[in-house]
Protein backbone atom coordinates (compact mmCIF):
# COMPACT_ATOMS: atom_id res chain seq x y z
CA UNK A 1 0.00 0.00 0.00
CA UNK A 2 2.91 2.93 0.97
CA UNK A 3 4.64 1.64 -2.14
CA UNK A 4 1.43 2.15 -4.54
CA UNK A 5 1.08 5.87 -2.29
CA UNK A 6 4.55 6.66 -3.44
CA UNK A 7 4.50 6.25 -6.78
CA UNK A 8 1.33 8.11 -7.03
CA UNK A 9 2.99 10.83 -5.37
CA UNK A 10 5.89 10.70 -7.74
CA UNK A 11 3.68 10.54 -10.63
CA UNK A 12 1.61 13.78 -8.85
CA UNK A 13 5.14 15.01 -8.87
CA UNK A 14 6.88 14.93 -12.29
CA UNK A 15 4.68 16.98 -13.94
CA UNK A 16 5.67 19.66 -11.35
CA UNK A 17 9.12 19.11 -10.73
CA UNK A 18 9.05 18.81 -14.83
CA UNK A 19 7.80 22.37 -14.98
CA UNK A 20 10.57 23.23 -12.28
CA UNK A 21 13.30 21.61 -14.35
CA UNK A 22 12.20 23.62 -17.88
CA UNK A 23 11.96 26.50 -16.03
CA UNK A 24 15.62 26.43 -14.72
CA UNK A 25 16.34 25.56 -18.34
CA UNK A 26 14.98 28.19 -20.07
CA UNK A 27 15.95 30.70 -17.20
CA UNK A 28 20.04 29.37 -17.92
CA UNK A 29 19.09 29.84 -21.68
CA UNK A 30 17.79 33.18 -21.52
CA UNK A 31 20.90 34.14 -19.64
CA UNK A 32 23.20 32.78 -21.74
CA UNK A 33 21.35 34.05 -24.70
CA UNK A 34 21.96 37.84 -22.72
CA UNK A 35 26.17 36.83 -22.42
CA UNK A 36 26.54 36.07 -25.81
CA UNK A 37 24.46 38.80 -27.63
CA UNK A 38 26.02 41.82 -25.41
CA UNK A 39 28.32 42.28 -28.27
CA UNK A 40 25.83 43.24 -31.22
CA UNK A 41 23.07 43.81 -29.10
CA UNK A 42 24.19 46.33 -25.90
CA UNK A 43 21.91 49.04 -24.06
CA UNK A 44 22.08 51.09 -21.37
CA UNK A 45 20.43 49.41 -18.21
CA UNK A 46 17.00 52.02 -17.91
CA UNK A 47 16.51 55.06 -19.74
CA UNK A 48 17.63 58.53 -18.50
CA UNK A 49 15.88 59.60 -15.50
CA UNK A 50 13.97 62.61 -15.69
CA UNK A 51 15.31 65.02 -13.56
CA UNK A 52 13.12 65.66 -10.12
CA UNK A 53 11.74 69.59 -9.88
CA UNK A 54 14.05 72.00 -8.42
CA UNK A 55 12.64 73.82 -5.12
CA UNK A 56 11.15 77.31 -6.71
CA UNK A 57 8.86 79.83 -6.55
CA UNK A 58 5.49 78.27 -6.54
CA UNK A 59 3.24 78.91 -9.78
CA UNK A 60 -0.20 79.91 -10.16
CA UNK A 61 -2.58 78.30 -12.06
CA UNK A 62 -5.51 78.62 -14.06
CA UNK A 63 -7.50 75.81 -15.91
CA UNK A 64 -9.47 76.35 -18.90
CA UNK A 65 -11.70 73.45 -19.64
CA UNK A 66 -12.77 70.36 -16.70
CA UNK A 67 -14.27 68.19 -18.87
CA UNK A 68 -12.58 64.81 -19.07
CA UNK A 69 -9.50 65.67 -19.76
CA UNK A 70 -9.53 68.45 -17.56
CA UNK A 71 -10.46 66.31 -15.01
CA UNK A 72 -7.33 63.99 -15.35
CA UNK A 73 -4.70 67.45 -15.87
CA UNK A 74 -5.74 68.59 -12.45
CA UNK A 75 -5.69 65.14 -11.02
CA UNK A 76 -2.06 65.27 -12.93
CA UNK A 77 -1.42 69.01 -10.99
CA UNK A 78 -2.33 67.08 -7.49
CA UNK A 79 -6.02 68.65 -7.50
CA UNK A 80 -8.73 65.78 -7.26
CA UNK A 81 -12.38 66.49 -6.46
CA UNK A 82 -13.27 64.44 -3.23
CA UNK A 83 -15.91 61.98 -4.55
CA UNK A 84 -12.78 61.12 -7.17
CA UNK A 85 -10.49 60.11 -4.22
CA UNK A 86 -13.86 58.49 -2.66
CA UNK A 87 -13.70 56.08 -5.74
CA UNK A 88 -10.13 55.78 -5.75
CA UNK A 89 -10.75 54.30 -2.03
CA UNK A 90 -13.21 52.42 -3.03
CA UNK A 91 -11.39 50.81 -5.56
CA UNK A 92 -8.52 50.19 -3.37
CA UNK A 93 -11.12 48.44 -0.82
CA UNK A 94 -12.93 46.13 -3.49
CA UNK A 95 -9.00 45.41 -5.18
CA UNK A 96 -6.16 44.57 -3.20
CA UNK A 97 -3.86 45.15 -6.03
CA UNK A 98 -5.20 48.32 -6.97
CA UNK A 99 -2.52 50.88 -6.39
CA UNK A 100 -4.46 54.28 -8.01
CA UNK A 101 -5.28 56.18 -4.61
CA UNK A 102 -1.88 55.25 -3.25
CA UNK A 103 -0.38 56.23 -6.40
CA UNK A 104 -2.17 59.56 -6.37
CA UNK A 105 -1.54 59.73 -2.52
CA UNK A 106 2.59 59.75 -3.03
CA UNK A 107 2.58 62.05 -6.52
CA UNK A 108 5.20 65.02 -6.08
CA UNK A 109 3.93 68.14 -4.52
CA UNK A 110 4.64 70.22 -7.75
CA UNK A 111 4.16 73.56 -5.54
CA UNK A 112 1.47 75.04 -7.78
CA UNK A 113 -1.45 76.41 -6.50
CA UNK A 114 -5.09 76.46 -8.65
CA UNK A 115 -6.25 79.94 -8.37
CA UNK A 116 -8.89 80.46 -11.48
CA UNK A 117 -10.46 78.23 -13.18
CA UNK A 118 -13.25 78.41 -16.33
CA UNK A 119 -15.62 76.07 -17.88
CA UNK A 120 -19.27 77.54 -19.51
CA UNK A 121 -21.08 74.07 -17.66
CA UNK A 122 -22.06 74.94 -14.57
CA UNK A 123 -21.41 71.62 -12.66
CA UNK A 124 -18.17 71.13 -14.10
CA UNK A 125 -17.21 74.82 -13.08
CA UNK A 126 -18.03 74.08 -9.40
CA UNK A 127 -16.65 70.26 -9.72
CA UNK A 128 -13.29 72.33 -10.51
CA UNK A 129 -13.81 75.19 -7.65
CA UNK A 130 -13.99 71.82 -5.28
CA UNK A 131 -11.36 70.46 -6.92
CA UNK A 132 -8.93 73.15 -6.89
CA UNK A 133 -9.64 73.69 -3.11
CA UNK A 134 -8.98 70.34 -2.16
CA UNK A 135 -4.86 70.53 -1.53
CA UNK A 136 -4.10 67.82 1.45
CA UNK A 137 -6.07 65.16 -1.43
CA UNK A 138 -8.93 64.48 0.62
CA UNK A 139 -11.93 62.47 0.48
CA UNK A 140 -15.69 63.43 0.73
CA UNK A 141 -15.16 62.72 4.79
CA UNK A 142 -12.92 65.42 5.76
CA UNK A 143 -13.46 68.70 4.96
CA UNK A 144 -11.37 70.78 2.57
CA UNK A 145 -8.68 73.41 4.14
CA UNK A 146 -7.13 75.29 0.85
CA UNK A 147 -8.90 78.41 -0.33
CA UNK A 148 -11.08 77.56 -3.35
CA UNK A 149 -9.98 79.46 -6.78
CA UNK A 150 -11.99 81.86 -8.29
CA UNK A 151 -14.43 80.42 -10.82
CA UNK A 152 -14.69 83.03 -14.12
CA UNK A 153 -17.21 81.79 -16.68
CA UNK A 154 -15.36 83.40 -19.70
CA UNK A 155 -11.58 82.67 -20.28
CA UNK A 156 -10.22 85.92 -21.38
CA UNK A 157 -11.67 86.92 -17.94
CA UNK A 158 -9.62 84.13 -16.40
CA UNK A 159 -6.83 85.38 -18.67
CA UNK A 160 -6.68 89.04 -17.37
CA UNK A 161 -6.49 87.76 -13.71
CA UNK A 162 -3.20 89.07 -11.93
CA UNK A 163 -2.76 86.02 -10.08
CA UNK A 164 -2.63 83.23 -12.59
CA UNK A 165 1.65 82.98 -13.93
CA UNK A 166 0.41 79.81 -16.33
CA UNK A 167 -2.42 77.84 -17.78
CA UNK A 168 -3.21 74.85 -18.98
CA UNK A 169 -6.28 74.76 -21.90
CA UNK A 170 -8.43 71.42 -21.83
CA UNK A 171 -11.16 73.14 -23.95
CA UNK A 172 -12.72 71.45 -27.01
CA UNK A 173 -9.96 71.08 -30.39
CA UNK A 174 -11.82 73.97 -32.20
CA UNK A 175 -11.03 76.75 -29.14
CA UNK A 176 -7.61 75.74 -28.57
CA UNK A 177 -5.28 78.11 -30.58
CA UNK A 178 -7.12 80.63 -30.31
CA UNK A 179 -7.41 80.29 -26.16
CA UNK A 180 -3.86 79.53 -26.45
CA UNK A 181 -2.84 82.88 -28.33
CA UNK A 182 -5.03 84.71 -26.14
CA UNK A 183 -2.78 83.45 -23.33
CA UNK A 184 0.70 83.63 -24.28
CA UNK A 185 -0.47 87.24 -25.62
CA UNK A 186 -1.92 87.96 -21.50
CA UNK A 187 2.05 86.95 -21.05
CA UNK A 188 0.83 83.18 -19.11
CA UNK A 189 3.28 80.32 -20.11
CA UNK A 190 0.69 77.63 -21.85
CA UNK A 191 0.14 73.51 -21.36
CA UNK A 192 -2.33 73.22 -24.23
CA UNK A 193 -3.76 69.81 -24.71
CA UNK A 194 -2.84 68.11 -28.20
CA UNK A 195 -4.23 68.47 -31.17
CA UNK A 196 -2.81 71.86 -31.47
CA UNK A 197 -5.06 73.86 -33.38
CA UNK A 198 -8.28 73.16 -35.41
CA UNK A 199 -7.81 75.34 -38.52
CA UNK A 200 -4.23 75.12 -40.20
CA UNK A 201 -4.24 78.90 -40.47
CA UNK A 202 -4.13 79.54 -36.84
CA UNK A 203 -1.56 76.92 -36.69
CA UNK A 204 1.06 79.08 -38.02
CA UNK A 205 -0.24 82.40 -35.87
CA UNK A 206 -0.30 80.45 -32.88
CA UNK A 207 3.57 79.41 -33.68
CA UNK A 208 4.57 82.50 -34.05
CA UNK A 209 2.86 84.31 -31.13
CA UNK A 210 4.71 81.56 -29.00
CA UNK A 211 7.82 82.69 -30.55
CA UNK A 212 6.87 86.42 -30.18
CA UNK A 213 6.15 86.39 -26.85
CA UNK A 214 8.79 83.90 -25.30
CA UNK A 215 5.91 82.13 -23.21
CA UNK A 216 6.87 78.33 -22.17
CA UNK A 217 4.57 76.41 -24.50
CA UNK A 218 4.15 72.36 -23.85
CA UNK A 219 1.55 70.73 -26.12
CA UNK A 220 -0.12 67.61 -24.09
CA UNK A 221 1.81 64.47 -25.26
CA UNK A 222 2.32 62.90 -22.07
CA UNK A 223 4.22 59.95 -24.10
CA UNK A 224 7.22 62.19 -24.20
CA UNK A 225 7.67 60.90 -20.64
CA UNK A 226 6.88 57.33 -21.26
CA UNK A 227 9.96 55.18 -20.35
CA UNK A 228 9.50 52.38 -23.25
CA UNK A 229 9.49 54.81 -25.82
CA UNK A 230 12.96 56.28 -24.34
CA UNK A 231 14.36 52.84 -24.49
CA UNK A 232 12.88 52.11 -28.03
CA UNK A 233 15.03 55.55 -28.99
CA UNK A 234 18.36 54.13 -27.83
CA UNK A 235 17.75 50.82 -29.61
CA UNK A 236 16.76 53.41 -32.67
CA UNK A 237 19.63 55.53 -31.82
CA UNK A 238 22.35 52.63 -31.77
CA UNK A 239 21.40 51.12 -35.14
CA UNK A 240 20.17 47.95 -33.66
CA UNK A 241 17.55 47.53 -35.93
CA UNK A 242 19.12 48.22 -38.92
CA UNK A 243 17.57 50.54 -41.15
CA UNK A 244 13.75 51.08 -40.17
CA UNK A 245 12.12 51.26 -43.84
CA UNK A 246 8.50 50.76 -42.77
CA UNK A 247 6.77 51.56 -39.29
CA UNK A 248 2.92 50.87 -38.67
CA UNK A 249 0.93 52.84 -35.97
CA UNK A 250 -2.72 51.88 -34.93
CA UNK A 251 -5.17 52.90 -32.94
CA UNK A 252 -8.19 49.97 -32.30
CA UNK A 253 -10.98 50.67 -29.42
CA UNK A 254 -14.19 48.86 -29.40
CA UNK A 255 -16.57 50.92 -26.65
CA UNK A 256 -18.96 54.05 -27.26
CA UNK A 257 -16.80 55.70 -24.62
CA UNK A 258 -13.80 55.40 -27.38
CA UNK A 259 -15.81 56.48 -29.96
CA UNK A 260 -16.54 59.68 -28.39
CA UNK A 261 -20.41 58.74 -27.64
CA UNK A 262 -19.98 60.27 -24.25
CA UNK A 263 -22.24 60.44 -21.18
CA UNK A 264 -25.05 63.52 -21.38
CA UNK A 265 -24.34 64.85 -17.74
CA UNK A 266 -27.59 65.48 -15.90
CA UNK A 267 -28.47 69.03 -14.74
CA UNK A 268 -27.33 69.91 -18.42
CA UNK A 269 -29.50 72.36 -19.96
CA UNK A 270 -29.52 75.86 -21.71
CA UNK A 271 -29.49 77.58 -18.39
CA UNK A 272 -25.85 75.78 -17.18
CA UNK A 273 -24.45 75.70 -20.36
CA UNK A 274 -23.06 78.92 -22.12
CA UNK A 275 -23.93 77.60 -25.96
CA UNK A 276 -22.84 81.25 -27.60
CA UNK A 277 -18.93 80.46 -26.09
CA UNK A 278 -19.44 76.97 -26.80
CA UNK A 279 -19.62 77.39 -30.28
CA UNK A 280 -16.46 78.66 -31.24
CA UNK A 281 -14.10 81.81 -32.07
CA UNK A 282 -15.43 83.53 -35.17
CA UNK A 283 -12.44 83.55 -36.76
CA UNK A 284 -11.69 79.90 -36.77
CA UNK A 285 -15.42 79.17 -37.87
CA UNK A 286 -15.11 81.38 -40.67
CA UNK A 287 -11.76 79.67 -41.63
CA UNK A 288 -13.39 76.42 -41.47
CA UNK A 289 -16.38 77.39 -43.66
CA UNK A 290 -14.03 78.88 -46.52
CA UNK A 291 -12.05 75.79 -46.50
CA UNK A 292 -15.02 73.36 -46.36
CA UNK A 293 -16.88 75.37 -49.42
CA UNK A 294 -13.29 76.21 -51.47
CA UNK A 295 -12.48 72.24 -51.07
CA UNK A 296 -16.08 71.46 -51.85
CA UNK A 297 -17.38 69.98 -48.78
CA UNK A 298 -20.41 71.89 -48.05
CA UNK A 299 -22.03 68.77 -46.36
CA UNK A 300 -19.32 68.67 -43.68
CA UNK A 301 -20.44 72.08 -42.91
CA UNK A 302 -23.52 72.94 -40.38
CA UNK A 303 -24.12 76.60 -39.64
CA UNK A 304 -27.38 75.98 -38.73
CA UNK A 305 -26.72 72.82 -36.59
CA UNK A 306 -23.95 75.49 -34.49
CA UNK A 307 -26.61 77.80 -33.41
CA UNK A 308 -29.13 75.76 -32.20
CA UNK A 309 -28.68 74.14 -28.28
CA UNK A 310 -27.91 70.46 -28.80
CA UNK A 311 -26.53 68.49 -25.81
CA UNK A 312 -25.05 65.75 -27.89
CA UNK A 313 -22.71 68.17 -30.20
CA UNK A 314 -21.48 69.64 -26.47
CA UNK A 315 -20.71 66.27 -25.02
CA UNK A 316 -19.76 64.55 -27.66
CA UNK A 317 -18.53 67.31 -29.51
CA UNK A 318 -15.48 65.54 -31.26
CA UNK A 319 -18.09 63.22 -33.67
CA UNK A 320 -18.48 66.45 -36.22
CA UNK A 321 -15.87 68.23 -37.51
CA UNK A 322 -17.68 71.61 -36.89
CA UNK A 323 -15.37 71.31 -33.52
CA UNK A 324 -13.40 68.28 -34.04
CA UNK A 325 -9.95 67.22 -35.84
CA UNK A 326 -11.02 63.95 -35.79
CA UNK A 327 -9.12 60.43 -36.06
CA UNK A 328 -6.00 62.69 -36.99
CA UNK A 329 -6.03 64.99 -34.60
CA UNK A 330 -7.50 63.21 -31.47
CA UNK A 331 -5.47 59.48 -31.76
CA UNK A 332 -3.43 59.98 -35.08
CA UNK A 333 -1.28 62.52 -33.09
CA UNK A 334 -0.41 60.41 -29.84
CA UNK A 335 0.66 57.62 -32.20
CA UNK A 336 2.72 60.17 -34.67
CA UNK A 337 4.19 62.20 -31.22
CA UNK A 338 5.53 59.14 -30.49
CA UNK A 339 7.26 57.80 -33.51
CA UNK A 340 8.32 61.52 -33.54
CA UNK A 341 10.19 61.64 -30.41
CA UNK A 342 12.07 58.26 -31.32
CA UNK A 343 12.64 58.82 -35.26
CA UNK A 344 13.43 62.75 -35.17
CA UNK A 345 11.12 62.80 -38.49
CA UNK A 346 9.73 65.83 -38.25
CA UNK A 347 6.61 66.27 -41.04
CA UNK A 348 5.75 64.12 -43.65
CA UNK A 349 6.48 64.82 -47.48
CA UNK A 350 3.48 63.84 -48.76
CA UNK A 351 0.17 62.00 -47.00
CA UNK A 352 -2.77 59.82 -48.01
CA UNK A 353 -5.45 59.40 -46.33
CA UNK A 354 -9.01 57.03 -46.97
CA UNK A 355 -11.70 55.61 -44.64
CA UNK A 356 -15.25 56.64 -43.69
CA UNK A 357 -18.31 56.16 -41.24
CA UNK A 358 -18.73 51.99 -41.10
CA UNK A 359 -20.14 51.33 -37.75
CA UNK A 360 -21.18 54.60 -35.68
CA UNK A 361 -24.01 55.72 -37.54
CA UNK A 362 -25.46 58.38 -35.64
CA UNK A 363 -25.44 61.46 -37.56
CA UNK A 364 -21.13 62.04 -36.65
CA UNK A 365 -19.27 63.47 -39.68
CA UNK A 366 -15.68 62.23 -38.74
CA UNK A 367 -15.03 58.46 -39.58
CA UNK A 368 -14.61 55.74 -37.22
CA UNK A 369 -12.08 53.90 -39.82
CA UNK A 370 -8.67 55.70 -41.33
CA UNK A 371 -5.79 54.70 -42.71
CA UNK A 372 -3.17 57.23 -42.98
CA UNK A 373 0.22 56.83 -44.94
CA UNK A 374 2.90 59.67 -44.95
CA UNK A 375 5.92 59.72 -46.83
CA UNK A 376 9.63 60.58 -45.70
CA UNK A 377 11.77 60.32 -48.16
CA UNK A 378 14.62 62.05 -47.06
CA UNK A 379 14.32 59.10 -44.09
CA UNK A 380 13.89 56.21 -46.36
CA UNK A 381 10.86 55.59 -44.87
CA UNK A 382 6.97 55.25 -44.91
CA UNK A 383 4.77 55.20 -42.06
CA UNK A 384 1.57 53.98 -41.97
CA UNK A 385 -1.49 54.44 -39.14
CA UNK A 386 -4.46 51.92 -38.88
CA UNK A 387 -7.55 53.11 -36.55
CA UNK A 388 -10.87 51.35 -35.71
CA UNK A 389 -13.30 52.16 -33.16
CA UNK A 390 -15.12 48.92 -33.36
CA UNK A 391 -12.62 46.80 -32.83
CA UNK A 392 -10.17 46.38 -29.79
CA UNK A 393 -6.96 44.05 -31.10
CA UNK A 394 -3.99 45.62 -29.51
CA UNK A 395 -1.48 45.82 -32.60
CA UNK A 396 0.75 48.17 -31.05
CA UNK A 397 3.53 50.28 -33.18
CA UNK A 398 5.80 48.14 -35.36
CA UNK A 399 9.08 49.36 -36.70
CA UNK A 400 10.58 46.98 -39.46
CA UNK A 401 14.51 47.29 -39.83
CA UNK A 402 16.50 45.28 -42.08
CA UNK A 403 18.01 42.87 -39.38
CA UNK A 404 15.12 43.21 -36.65
CA UNK A 405 11.74 44.22 -35.85
CA UNK A 406 10.36 46.27 -32.77
CA UNK A 407 7.13 46.09 -31.22
CA UNK A 408 6.66 48.93 -29.12
CA UNK A 409 3.52 49.77 -26.42
CA UNK A 410 3.76 49.87 -22.65
CA UNK A 411 6.62 46.98 -23.36
CA UNK A 412 9.18 46.22 -26.41
CA UNK A 413 9.96 43.17 -28.06
CA UNK A 414 13.04 43.07 -30.54
CA UNK A 415 12.98 39.81 -32.58
CA UNK A 416 15.59 39.36 -35.59
CA UNK A 417 14.82 39.25 -38.47
CA UNK A 418 15.96 35.92 -40.68
CA UNK A 419 17.90 37.80 -43.15
CA UNK A 420 19.76 39.64 -41.04
CA UNK A 421 23.01 41.27 -41.67
CA UNK A 422 23.67 42.20 -38.35
CA UNK A 423 23.08 38.68 -36.27
CA UNK A 424 23.66 36.48 -38.77
CA UNK A 425 26.77 35.09 -37.19
CA UNK A 426 24.71 34.69 -34.33
CA UNK A 427 21.82 33.14 -36.16
CA UNK A 428 23.96 30.97 -37.72
CA UNK A 429 25.09 29.69 -33.99
CA UNK A 430 21.68 28.81 -32.86
CA UNK A 431 21.97 31.34 -30.06
CA UNK A 432 19.73 34.17 -31.43
CA UNK A 433 16.21 32.93 -32.19
CA UNK A 434 13.91 34.18 -35.78
CA UNK A 435 10.45 33.12 -34.52
CA UNK A 436 10.56 34.43 -31.20
CA UNK A 437 11.60 38.05 -29.51
CA UNK A 438 15.20 38.10 -28.40
CA UNK A 439 15.13 41.20 -26.53
CA UNK A 440 11.86 42.00 -24.05
CA UNK A 441 11.76 45.32 -22.07
CA UNK A 442 8.74 45.50 -19.80
CA UNK A 443 9.01 48.59 -17.45
CA UNK A 444 7.43 47.54 -14.15
CA UNK A 445 4.85 45.11 -13.45
CA UNK A 446 2.86 44.26 -15.88
CA UNK A 447 -1.01 44.33 -14.57
CA UNK A 448 -3.35 47.03 -15.62
CA UNK A 449 -4.79 47.49 -11.76
CA UNK A 450 -6.32 50.84 -12.85
CA UNK A 451 -8.02 50.54 -15.41
CA UNK A 452 -11.46 50.44 -15.41
CA UNK A 453 -12.82 50.75 -19.32
CA UNK A 454 -12.05 49.79 -22.77
CA UNK A 455 -10.78 53.03 -23.31
CA UNK A 456 -8.13 53.28 -20.18
CA UNK A 457 -7.30 50.15 -21.11
CA UNK A 458 -6.11 51.42 -25.14
CA UNK A 459 -4.39 54.24 -23.14
CA UNK A 460 -2.73 51.98 -21.04
CA UNK A 461 -1.29 49.74 -23.26
CA UNK A 462 0.10 52.49 -25.41
CA UNK A 463 2.05 53.56 -22.11
CA UNK A 464 0.19 56.79 -22.06
CA UNK A 465 -0.93 56.42 -18.59
CA UNK A 466 2.11 55.60 -16.66
CA UNK A 467 5.60 55.42 -16.95
CA UNK A 468 8.38 53.77 -14.12
CA UNK A 469 11.53 56.03 -12.86
CA UNK A 470 13.63 53.91 -10.63
CA UNK A 471 10.59 51.40 -10.23
CA UNK A 472 8.50 53.99 -9.20
CA UNK A 473 5.11 54.25 -10.87
CA UNK A 474 4.32 57.75 -11.83
CA UNK A 475 1.09 59.27 -13.88
CA UNK A 476 2.79 60.16 -17.38
CA UNK A 477 0.87 63.68 -17.90
CA UNK A 478 2.09 64.28 -13.91
CA UNK A 479 5.28 63.68 -15.12
CA UNK A 480 4.73 65.72 -18.92
CA UNK A 481 3.40 68.56 -16.77
CA UNK A 482 5.95 68.65 -14.19
CA UNK A 483 8.88 69.13 -17.22
CA UNK A 484 6.63 72.46 -18.03
CA UNK A 485 6.91 73.63 -14.68
CA UNK A 486 10.57 73.07 -14.32
CA UNK A 487 11.14 74.81 -17.81
CA UNK A 488 9.13 77.63 -16.39
CA UNK A 489 11.35 77.98 -13.08
CA UNK A 490 14.93 77.28 -14.88
CA UNK A 491 14.02 79.00 -18.69
CA UNK A 492 14.12 75.79 -20.42
CA UNK A 493 12.63 74.41 -23.22
CA UNK A 494 9.71 71.55 -22.73
CA UNK A 495 10.37 68.29 -25.12
CA UNK A 496 6.93 69.16 -26.60
CA UNK A 497 6.97 72.38 -27.20
CA UNK A 498 5.92 74.77 -30.36
CA UNK A 499 8.15 73.58 -33.00
CA UNK A 500 7.61 69.78 -32.14
CA UNK A 501 3.58 70.99 -31.67
CA UNK A 502 3.89 72.43 -35.09
CA UNK A 503 5.32 69.56 -36.89
CA UNK A 504 2.65 67.36 -35.52
CA UNK A 505 -0.24 69.64 -36.28
CA UNK A 506 0.50 70.06 -39.62
CA UNK A 507 1.13 66.90 -40.16
CA UNK A 508 -2.56 66.01 -38.71
CA UNK A 509 -3.53 68.49 -41.43
CA UNK A 510 -2.49 66.72 -43.74
CA UNK A 511 -4.36 63.63 -43.04
CA UNK A 512 -7.30 65.23 -42.40
CA UNK A 513 -7.33 67.44 -45.51
CA UNK A 514 -6.34 64.38 -47.53
CA UNK A 515 -9.12 62.50 -46.26
CA UNK A 516 -11.55 64.94 -47.05
CA UNK A 517 -10.25 65.89 -50.54
CA UNK A 518 -9.80 62.20 -51.20
CA UNK A 519 -5.67 63.90 -52.76
CA UNK A 520 -2.45 63.07 -51.61
CA UNK A 521 -1.07 66.19 -49.81
CA UNK A 522 2.23 67.79 -50.16
CA UNK A 523 4.16 69.62 -48.18
CA UNK A 524 6.62 72.40 -49.62
CA UNK A 525 9.53 72.40 -46.45
CA UNK A 526 10.74 75.72 -48.05
CA UNK A 527 7.82 77.87 -48.52
CA UNK A 528 5.98 76.02 -45.58
CA UNK A 529 2.75 75.16 -47.49
CA UNK A 530 0.59 72.31 -47.91
CA UNK A 531 -0.50 71.65 -51.57
CA UNK A 532 -2.61 69.30 -52.96
CA UNK A 533 -1.77 66.73 -55.46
Amino acid sequence: MNGRRDILKALIAAPVLGAMAYGVYKKKKYDRMHRDISDVFKLDQAPAVLAKQAAGKQIRIGLIGFGIRGKQLMQALGFAEPAYVDGLKERERRNANYTGYKDFMEQDDLNVRITAVCDIFDLYGDAAVAAGANLQRLGSDAPSTGTPPKRYKHYRELLAADDVDAVVIASPDHWHGQMAMDAAKAGKHVYLEKPMTWTLPETYRLREVIRKTGVVFQLGHQGRQTDSYLKAKEIIDKGLLGHVSLIEMTTNRNDPNGAWVYKIIDGSNPDTIDWKQFEGPEQQIREYTEYMKKAGLERYVGPDDRGKFSLERFFRWRCWWDYSTGLSGDLLTHEYDAVNQIMRMGIPQSVTSSGGIYFFKDGRTVPDVLQTSMEFPEKNFTLLYSATLANQRNRGKIFMGHDAFMNLSQTITVQADPRSDLYREKIDQGIIPTDAPFYTYAPGKGDADGVATATELYFAQRGLMSSYINGKRYNTTHLHIREWLECIRQGLTPSCNVDEAFAEAIAAHMGTRAYLENKTMFWDKDREEITAG
